[in-house]
């Protein structure tokens, strides 16, 4: 499978190109022995925000409608730099203009105001603040196009545990034909913010097919080819036990076989099908 791969029209070629990852660095050791959860891991691709490796901004919630958008450089490597701040807030009930206040951190200029203005609509949706209470959308450094009949669906990071984690609204979209781009929409607490980093992926995109899914009951021969087939899993798993330099045991059965199948059902040409940057 192909999918187009186009970037943020606001601020094209900044940011990290989409990747499958199935390694997630904070969790615990043990896990990198589970190949089922690194395979979770790496469904779909990640995607970025469209920032350079010197770039960063944090968006906070602070109650009562109003947020906050700080944007900070790090030209020299020593220490991160608030370039300005952006402040919204929305009306009470709804009804109303958003209002907007930009305080410049560095030589206040026509110029650099300017950039204040027209950046912020580069990382987030400002349309979208508010819906619901708390939402903040997050832009992606790129957007997809998928073939006919799939369908893009944006999710958060796939095992990312740490805490404190805002919740996040899963969307599904016919990009075969919707031009959409990629926006993830995280719900804060107010006090919380969120943050957005050159190599801090911001979500996950699958792409699934549009089709219907039916059911059928299995019959009493294939159960009870199910529990054998269990039941040759579990003793040879048992028979391959591997203890690694810290005293950890585990079987790498599961990992191997998975391989061994991929490489009998590789399609001819390599295994660049489905991946947008092959």
């Amino acid at each position: 499978m192909e999918v187009g791969l186009f970037p943020n029209p606001l601020r094209p070629g900044i940011g990290l190109r989409p990747r499958r990852e199935g390694q997630r660095p904070l969790l615990p050791q043990h896990a990198r022995h589970c190949p089922v959860l690194e395979a979770g891991s790496a469904v779909g691709f990640l995607v970025h925000p469209p920032l350079a490796e010197k770039e960063t901004f944090q968006i906070g919630y602070e109650g009562e409608g109003r947020y906050q958008l700080v944007y900070s450089v790090n030209t020299k490597g020593s220490k991160w730099e608030p370039i300005f701040t952006v402040t919204y807030l929305l009306p009470m009930g709804g009804i109303g203009a958003t209002k907007r206040e930009i305080k410049m951190h560095i030589q206040d200029t026509p110029q650099t105001r300017e950039i204040a203005h027209l950046m912020p609509a580069m990382f987030i949706s400002q349309d979208d603040l508010g819906t619901p209470a708390g939402a903040v959308t997050l832009r992606g450094a790129w957007n997809f196009q998928t073939p006919q009949g799939w369908d893009t669906v944006y999710t958060p990071v796939f095992n990312m545990i740490e805490r404190p984690l805002a919740p996040m609204l899963v969307i599904r979209v016919e990009t075969d034909w919707h031009v959409h781009d990629s926006e993830f929409r995280y719900v804060l607490q107010p006090g919380e913010t969120i943050s957005a980093s050159h190599s801090m992926p911001i979500g996950q995109v699958i792409f699934v097919p549009r089709e219907e899914i039916t059911f059928r009951d299995g019959t009493e021969e294939e159960i009870a080819a199910r529990h054998q087939s269990a039941q040759a899993f579990y003793d040879e798993k048992a028979g391959m036990k591997v203890k690694t330099p810290y005293g950890l045991e585990y079987s790498p059965h599961y990992q191997n076989t998975s391989r061994q199948k991929k490489v009998t059902t590789k399609p001819r040409g390599g295994d660049a099908a489905g991946d947008p940057t092959a």
